[in-house]
Order: structure tokens, then sequence, then C-alpha cells
């Protein structure tokens, strides 16, 4: 029994993180090799969201009295355009142009944009005195200096083409072929701009409608037709639209069965095993997956520079989550002193 349980409680969730991360980095290479082979990144997050849409449905139950749907369809509409119009689109056309640990080097740096926005908009205040305070501001500077090593500097790249004959074309694409290193880093920083706006309209409305899986299938579906509309308007080629079966039909449909479906599930299992920190505290694992497949198997086109400024944007990453624990705790001492004095108050009262 105790072994069971220690296998549920700490190898299960572990390994299914672990699997995630593998996941993720995976289609996103898949999804590198389809976007060179002329796949449209717009019509591919048209497609995958429809798809997600679909998968989605059966949650979308919407159980709500007509005042508060009201009030929850404008922000379905927004949440779909910030966290599917905007964000996807701006991440699948910063991939056309750049490579996989560029998505999850930039994506690294959400929590710091979410700390710098929330300073902006006044709903954290930094205290100097504070020491979660002190290293959350250290953990934003370690993430700008990733993000900007990211960009500027790529490094040797781990196997020089020219000793090495080719003798057949890859069936994987690492990095694009349509390379533009610099924007694809800059939309990849706008694309963890959009998320971190994402993240603060999404707590406002979970608060509204705590059920999770409506929320996302609502978004979904708005970010859909929002995603359609833009990308009519920009593909005017018809044939862009046009699908065969082969690998960027199965690339779309397991993006949307993983993103919908898989991810979502496994991560609301682990956070109700452990916590909501253990499960977003595996972000930066991707970067270990992401150097692991471009040094065996992309050698030729995968930077020794790129993998050492996404390991700093790890490094700031958890630099951030290290503070936000702490204040999390002193939070939570200064509520279990206010209890202890609450009583105590009333005794003397009586």
């Amino acid at each position: 029994m105790v072994l069971k349980a220690m296998v549920l409680g700490e190898v299960v969730p572990w390994m299914l993180m672990a699997s995630m991360e593998f996941c993720t980095i995976g289609l996103t290479i898949l999804a590198s090799t389809v976007l060179s082979k002329g796949l449209s990144p717009l019509v591919f997050v048209v497609y995958t969201n429809a798809l997600s849409s679909i998968f989605l449905l059966p949650y979308n139950t919407f159980i709500v009295t007509k005042n508060k749907r009201e009030d929850l369809l404008p922000r379905f509409f927004l949440l779909g355009f910030v966290g599917v119009t905007m964000a996807q689109n701006l991440a699948f056309v910063g991939l056309s142009y750049s490579s996989p640990i560029v998505a999850i080097g930039m994506g690294c740096t959400i929590p710091s944009i979410s700390f710098i926005l929330s300073i902006i908009c006044r709903r954290t205040k930094v205290d100097s005195s504070s020491s979660s305070s002190r290293i959350k501001l250290m953990g934003t500077l370690i993430s700008v200096v990733g993000a900007a090593t990211l960009t500027l500097y790529r490094g040797p790249v781990v196997k020089d083409p020219s000793t090495h004959l080719q003798l057949a074309p890859r069936l994987f694409v690492f990095l694009s072929h349509t390379e533009n290193w610099v924007l694809g880093c800059a939309l990849f920083a706008a694309t963890s701009l959009s998320y971190s706006i994402w993240n603060i309209i999404q707590v406002g409305i979970v608060e509204k409608c705590p059920d999770v899986m409506t929320v996302a299938s609502s978004s979904t579906l708005f970010g859909t037709f929002q995603s359609a509309l833009l990308a009519i308007v920009i593909e005017t080629d018809p044939t862009a639209w046009r699908l065969e079966f082969d690998m960027a039909l199965l690339v779309i449909v397991l993006t949307a069965l993983f993103g919908s479906l898989i991810k979502s599930h496994v991560y609301m299992w682990c956070a109700q095993r452990k916590s909501q920190f253990y499960v977003i505290m595996f972000k930066p694992f991707g970067v270990v997956v992401a150097g692991m497949f471009g040094c065996v198997f992309f050698a030729q086109t995968f930077h020794y520079g790129s993998l050492m400024a996404a390991a700093i944007s790890g490094i700031g990453y958890y630099t951030m989550m290290w503070g936000q624990i702490k204040e999390d705790e002193s939070k939570k001492a200064k509520v279990n002193i206010q209890e202890e004095i609450t009583p105590l108050l009333h005794e003397e009262q009586v």
C-alpha cells in the first residue's frame, strides 16, 4: 500500500508531466516541419482550433443564468482574441521564422512579463524590504537577459554541416527554412506578452465561471472564428486552405487532440494530486527536452548559444516561482497570525 501510494503520489505525476513536455516539443518540431513545407501558420491555427472546438464541445455546458451568460460572452470573446487570435497566430508565425528552442525559451519569460504588467496596472507593489519582491525582481532581470541573449547571440552550431555529408533530405525540420531569427524571437516575445495578458483575463473569468473546461471551450470557439476571419483577409490564395492526407493533416489532428483534451486533463489531474505550482514548475523542463532533440537529431542547425540563452530564461522562470512561493508563504503566515490574534481579542472584549 505504501509503495502504491508513493507511485501514485510521486512517480506517476512526474512521469506524466515530463511526458507532456516531451510531447509538446515533439509536436512543435512537427509543426515547424509542416510550416517549412508550405502550410500557412494562420491556416494551421484555424484548423487546429476548429478541431479543438469540436473536441471541447461536450464540455461546454454553460450552466449559468441568462444575466451571467450575457456578462460572460464578451469576456470569452476577449479571452479568445488574446489567447488564440493574437497569441497562437504570433507563435506559429514566429515558429515559421525560427525554431522550437525559441518557443520554449521565450515562453519561460511569461511570469516575468506578468509581474511587470501587474506592477504597471498597480495590482502588485514592489517592497524593497521584502525578500520575495527582491527575488522576483532578480528573476525578471535574469529572464530579460535570457530573452535578449536568445535574440542576439546564437553561437556555433553543434555540428558543422561542411564536415558532414548529408545523403538524403531530412524528414523533420528544427530550424525553419525561411529563417529570420530576430523576427522570430520578436514574435515569440509578443506571444509571451499576449499569454501574460491572457492569464490576467482568465483569472477574472474563472472567478465568475469556475468550470475551466467551459471557459476553454468557449474561448477556443470564439478564437476560431476570429482567426478564420484574420486568415481569410491575409491568405487570399484559396489553395492555402487545401488539406491532403499527409503529415500536415496528422499534425493538425494531433495538436488539437493534445492541446484541447490530453494536456488539459493531465494538468488538472496533477494539480489535484500535487498542486498548481507542481504543474507550472515543469515548464523549463522543455529547455532540456528541446536541447536534447536539437543536439542529437538536429546538430547541423542547432546552436549552442540558443541553448544557453534558453537555459538562462529557465533560471529566470524558476527564480520567479521561488519568489512567488515565498510571497505565498508570507501571506499564509500573516493569515495564521491574524487567526491566532482574533480569538484573543474576542476574549478580551468578553
